[in-house]
């Protein structure tokens, strides 16, 4: 699975890691993220992550 990357602050999200402290289970996919997903350092929407 691709990992991507906040254009912003560089935070990574790993589909193989997920984001479990904003309940996103290990193992789902970037593109399964719900719409209004933020980035949990800073808090902008997915349109900014771009693929690493």
């Amino acid at each position: 699975m691709k990992k991507y990357v906040c254009s912003v602050c560089h935070y990574v999200y790993d589909p193989e890691v997920g984001d479990p402290d904003n309940g996103i289970a290990p193992g789902t996919p970037f593109e399964q993220l719900p719409e209004d997903y933020t980035c949990p350092l800073c808090h902008l929407g997915k349109d900014v992550f771009e693929e690493e």
